[in-house]
């Protein structure tokens, strides 16, 4: 199919779960499915009985959290076990999507000093509504800069809004890019226009 690249995530909880319980015979945590996709370019399959295997060649994605996975009591967990995937086999890190840029530069300094050095690729998200201003945090556990925040409140309708969150998003991509980052992934939440807008202007 041309697949070669595969960004390896553990999953969410389904709505009736508080946590996050893996089906019978399915893997808790990223780092065992990291390990599943590991012995598929090594030509290991879970099905022992299988013939005429092939070594796969995945180039194998990770997520990274610049203000920490929920579930981890603190950031340096949760960059022991980043680095824990990194030594399985990950060769790039896609973000979690934040909306101060100094977040990210603290991270990527934070993982070049546990010796992960390993592409970092930012995660940005265009703000596109006023009720995102409680959502966001709610359901990613991040904060959003106050300015930002002020901005969105003072907003005069749903246009205005949007606009606000497309140059926020702008001035947040020009300044990753000048820092030289390896790429950016939008997450566009099946709504794609804004991220066009984005793309225009920055490429």
């Amino acid at each position: 199919l041309g697949i070669d690249n595969v960004l390896v995530l553990r999953g969410d909880p389904i709505k009736s779960e508080k946590n996050f319980i893996p089906e019978k015979g399915g893997n808790a945590y990223a780092s065992d499915l990291i390990e599943q996709v590991v012995d598929l370019n090594k030509g290991k399959y879970l099905d022992d009985e299988l013939q005429e295997t092939q070594n796969m060649d995945f180039c194998i994605g990770v997520a990274g959290y610049p203000e920490k996975h929920f579930e981890s009591p603190n950031l340096a967990m949760d960059l022991y076990y980043l680095k824990k995937k990194v030594d399985l086999g990950a060769e790039y890190i896609v973000t979690q999507m934040f909306f101060d840029n100094q977040k990210y530069f603290d991270f990527v300094q934070k993982c070049r000093d546990m010796d992960i050095h390993i592409p970092i690729i930012p995660g940005i998200k265009p703000l596109t509504t006023a009720t995102q201003l409680k959502s966001i945090p709610q359901n990613f556990y991040i904060d959003l800069p106050e300015n930002l925040a002020m901005e969105v409140l003072k907003a005069k309708d749903k246009d205005a809004v949007k606009q606000i969150g497309i140059e926020w998003c702008i001035a947040q991509c020009k300044e990753l890019i000048d820092f030289g980052v390896p790429g950016l992934h939008f997450y566009t939440m099946s709504n794609s226009s804004n991220t066009q807008k984005i793309a225009k202007e920055i490429f």
